[in-house]
């Protein structure tokens, strides 16, 4: 089970129910997809064919909705 945090700009933001630990989210597109952590800052954990722009595009859109993404990950998991 994946559950989607939010949706924007053609990016699918969410978590995988059976991961690790560290808070992180996923993003999908037509594109490619990527995995941030977002503690203690937000980096990039992986990256497949997204290019840097598309990167700083999402990073960006992570930064705007930390709190909730944050937030469902605390609701979801449950710390």
């Amino acid at each position: 089970m994946s559950p989607t945090v939010f949706r924007e700009g053609g990016y699918r933001f969410f978590f995988f129910s059976r991961e690790e630990d560290r808070l992180h989210v996923h993003v999908i597109s037509g594109d490619g997809e990527a995995k941030f952590w977002l503690e203690p800052d937000i980096e990039l954990a992986k990256n497949y064919h997204y290019s840097r722009k598309q990167l700083k595009d999402i990073e960006q859109l992570i930064e705007e909705h930390k709190n909730e993404i944050v937030s469902a990950w605390q609701e979801y998991f449950g710390n």
